[in-house]
C-alpha cells in the first residue's frame, strides 16, 4: 500500500522567497495569496500530491481550512504563527504519510526533520512547479494527437 504524499506550504516563507510576489504583497497581500493557491492547485492536479498551505492568519479564525481546488488553506491563529502550525501538521501525518515541508526557515526544516517529515526549499518548489506544468502540457500534447 502506498502512503499519501503530502506537500505543505508555509505560504508566506514562498511569497518571500520570490520578488516579484513580495513586492506586490505589500500592495495586496489577499491578491498574491490567490495567486500563490491557484498556482499549488495546478500543482496539486498536475502530480500525486496533496496540497496544504500554511499562511499566518491576520485576525481569522484558527485552522480556517477551505478547499479552493481541492487544497487545504489554513490560517494560524490570531497572535500564533503559521509554523507552529505546520509544525503541528506535521508531527500529526509524517508517521503516516510521505510528508514533505516547504519553507526557507531553517529552524522549521529542522523540526520538521524531526517529525519525521522531508524538507524543501521555496526555490525548489518553483522548480518543482514548473516540471510539473511542462510534464503537463506533454501529456495534454500527446492526448490531444488521438
Amino acid at each position: 500500500m502506498t502512503r499519501a504524499k503530502i506537500l505543505i506550504v508555509d505560504g508566506h516563507s514562498f511569497i518571500f522567497h520570490c520578488p516579484a510576489l513580495s513586492r506586490r504583497y505589500l500592495r495586496n497581500g489577499p491578491e498574491v495569496r490567490e495567486e500563490v493557491i491557484a498556482h499549488l492547485t495546478a500543482l496539486q492536479d498536475a502530480t500525486d500530491w496533496h496540497v496544504v498551505v500554511v499562511f499566518d492568519g491576520t485576525g481569522r479564525k484558527p485552522s480556517d481550512a477551505s478547499e479552493a481546488g481541492g487544497i487545504h488553506v489554513f490560517y494560524s491563529a490570531a497572535g500564533h504563527t503559521a509554523d507552529a502550525l505546520i509544525e503541528r501538521l506535521a508531527a500529526k501525518y509524517a508517521s503516516k504519510h510521505d510528508v514533505t515541508v516547504v519553507t526557507n526557515d531553517n529552524l522549521e526544516r529542522t523540526t520538521a526533520h524531526t517529525f519525521g517529515a522531508t524538507t524543501m526549499r521555496a526555490e525548489h518548489l518553483v522548480a518543482e512547479m514548473e516540471t510539473a506544468a511542462r510534464d503537463l502540457q506533454t501529456r495534454i500534447a500527446r492526448l490531444s494527437r488521438c
